[in-house]
This record gives structure tokens, sequence and C-alpha cells, in this order.
């Protein structure tokens, strides 16, 4: 395969993105596409409005951000409404000449000879992103890959809006010399049937071949830092505190099981506001669970807070912990999903469309609910918590599906498809 890249002149890829950074699934899919790239001889640079990944080989512009005064401005006034107003749309047209401009400095300084666009194509939180990047692509014909994690149909509040325009466009565009990757086979077939746009299903993946290392003297104090006695149930919520996640069905769940144990909700709300947080909080005490919210002690590296506290990452906790829940009403695919998987953890998992689809059809073991918390649900769980071998069967048999489904391997052998027919 290296021969085939190397002979086609093709060597340089150019990730392009609203942001890089952190543990959104934007950003980790990102980070694995690369790793798997630079093991076929590919050099990878990244363009985007934040981004952590190595500054020797990033490029940085603020306007790429969605969370940029002027982006979130633009947002604003195009969502929502049904009219935009000439303002909106001379804006529009200024950050995006300015976005289109630094687009080709990137590409020239770079020597860019394929460029991945990071959902940039896909949902519209920075429209002047998606058309500059749409007109390079027209002007210069650029290989493109186009990874497409959440398209603006999937979710409601697009729905509404004085941009039909610029959608169609450029959400995603449609030119012969971009290849369109999707993460689940309904997008693909929305994709297909909204656009005329055939794709490729490339699921999210872990790195099933090298197993976790779990015994880190660093988190060996995990419990004992997130308040959890020897006796307690750690049930672990590895998500942000957004309505979608469900978190009230394992609050449920928890209650009905009367068993004596903590919720722990590793990731704070966000850019989504606090609403559904505190609904968490006052459903907890109505339930009588102990929730705790462990976001300032989780992040993307090792350090200690600015009072002294140990911060742990997300893989640091996972070990740890009893049970996984994962009770989403809708995900795009579902990281999390894997990550327990991954870290053999006992998951609660509610039937959402794309798991009903994607991944239960693989013959994954789980503790299943389907939009509520059923008897069934609770006699399940008590099961699979109380009979030490049954869990155990139950992770070791989920582990070998995901390997064989969702590792390294299922994305090396796709994308080395696709740069073979993109070159």
């Amino acid at each position: 395969m290296k021969d085939l890249i190397l002979t086609g002149g093709k060597k340089n890829i150019g990730f392009v993105s609203v942001r890089l950074a952190g543990t959104d699934g934007v950003s980790l899919e990102a980070a694995k596409w690369a790793e798997v790239f630079k093991e076929e001889g590919l050099k990878c640079f990244y363009f985007a409005g934040e981004n952590d990944r190595p500054p020797e080989s990033s490029y940085v512009l603020p306007e790429a951000d969605f969370r940029h005064p002027d982006i979130k401005d633009i947002y604003h006034n195009c969502f929502g409404v049904t009219i935009r107003g000439r303002f909106i749309t001379e804006k529009i047209h200024e950050i995006k000449r300015k976005i289109k401009n630094h687009l080709y400095k990137f590409i020239e300084k770079f020597n860019i000879d394929i460029l991945i666009p990071q959902n940039a194509l896909t949902i519209p939180l920075n429209i002047p992103l998606g058309l500059a990047l749409t007109e390079v692509i027209a002007e210069i014909g650029i290989p493109t890959i186009a990874h497409h994690h959440d398209f603006f149909w999937e979710r409601k509040h697009f729905l509404i809006n004085a941009v039909w325009d610029y959608l169609n466009m450029a959400f995603p565009p449609h030119f012969p010399s971009i290849k369109h990757v999707v993460i689940n086979s309904s997008g693909g077939n929305q994709l297909g049937l909204r656009s005329g746009i055939s794709s490729t299903i490339i699921p999210n993946v872990m790195d099933f071949d090298i197993p976790p290392q779990i015994n880190d003297p660093y988190t060996k104090d995990v419990r004992e830092s997130l308040g959890i006695r020897d006796d307690e149930l750690f049930v672990l919520q590895p998500t942000r505190v957004v309505q979608r996640k469900g978190i009230e069905h394992a609050i449920e769940l928890l209650n009905r099981l009367d068993i004596k144990s903590k919720l722990v909700i590793s990731h704070a709300s966000g850019d989504e506001g606090y609403d559904y947080e505190q609904r968490i909080i006052e459903y907890s005490h109505l339930m009588k669970v102990d929730t705790i919210f462990v976001s300032e002690i989780i992040d993307e590296q090792r350090g200690t807070t600015k009072t002294g506290k140990k911060i742990y990452t997300l893989n640091d906790i996972y070990p740890h912990a009893d049970l996984v829940t994962y009770p989403s009403t809708f995900e795009g695919f579902g990281n999390a999903f894997l990550e327990a998987v991954y870290f053999k953890k006992p998951i609660v998992v509610n039937n959402y469309s794309i798991y009903e689809t994607d991944i239960k059809p693989k013959g994954f073991s789980v503790i299943e609910l389907d939009g509520y918390v059923s008897e069934e649900t609770v006699c399940r769980a008590r099961e699979v918590l109380g009979d030490e071998d049954l869990r155990d069967e139950m992770v070791t048999h989920n582990y070998e599906i995901a390997k064989r489904y969702f590792s390294y391997s299922v994305l090396r052998t796709k994308l080395r498809n696709i740069l073979a027919d993109i070159l």
C-alpha cells in the first residue's frame, strides 16, 4: 500500500474541522484515522479553530471554531428563523472569503495532497467554513474524503432555518473528487436518498488488538478520590450531561435495583446549557440515588486541579467501574459503548436506532432497555451483577465481537480501499 501511495506522489493528508481537540467523537476518530494514515507512510496536518495536535503540523484559524463570536452570531440568525437578513448573508460571505484564503495557505504551506473534512461538510455549526471548503474543492479538484458524523437533518433544531440554499450547496457538496464516508448505515441511506450521493460506511473503532493497561499505580486511588466506599457499586455514566443521553434511565435503574451504589457522571453539560443537569440533580434526589458529577477531576491528560486534587483521564476511570450505563436515546454511533466493551465492563444500553441497526445484530451481550426501564431490565441487571462467571463470559464475548467488527484492522482495510480508489 505504501508503494501505491508514494508512487502516486500523494503523501500529505490535511484534516479540516471546527475543532480537533479534546474527547468529542469527531476529534477522537480523526486521531484514529491519522494514526492509521501514519502507519501507511502518509504525513498528517490539521486545520481547525481549536487544535491540540503538534504545533509544527497545525494551522489554527479562530474563525473556523463554531464558538467564535461571529460564527455564533451567524448561527443564531440562521436557525430557528426563516429569513436571515441581508447583513447576515454579507457576513457569511465575508468570513467565508477569509477562511477560504487561509485554506489555500494551509494547502500550500503543507503541500496537502488529500483533504479530509471532519464533519465540517456535514453539520452546519460553521456555515462559512463549509462554504469555503466547498469552493476550494470545486476550484482545484483536490482529492477529498469527507468524513460525516452528524447530518443536519438528524437534529430537529436545524430543520427550521433560513439557509436551505447553503445547506443544499455544502452540507455536503456533490463533486466527483469527493469520496463520502458515513459512520452508520442510516446516514448512508439518508445521504443517498436526499442527495444521490453514494458513501462508504466506516464505523467508529478502537484498537482491540492491544488490550487496555489496567494495573497502573497512578489510578489505584480512583474509588477513594470519587468517594466510593468498598461496599458500594461504582456505576459509570461516561457521557456529557445532555438530554439525549437519557441519564434519568440510569437513575431509575439504580433506584429499582436497591443496591448501595454511586452513579458517577464523567463529563459536564458543555455548550447545551444546564437545565438538563438541574433536572438530573432533582431526579436523583427524588429517586434517592447518589449521583456525583466529577468533570473537574476528569480531563484529557493527568494532572492536578488548582486545589491540588488529582486529575484522571476517562481511561483511568473505566477499569474501576462495576457497571457502565449508556441509556442514550440517540447517537451517531456510540463511542462510549465501544469503550465499555474495550475495558470489559458490563453495559446497560438503550435500544437507540443506530445500536439496533448497526451494533446489536453483531451479537453483543448487554443489559438492554427499550425506551424505558422494565422489570426485565432490572432482573437482568441483578443477574449480571450477582454472577461473576456470567459477567466474565459476557464481557469476554463482547470483546471478541468488537475485535472482529470495530477494530483498527477494519479501519485500516477500508481506508486502504478508499485511498487506492481516490489516488
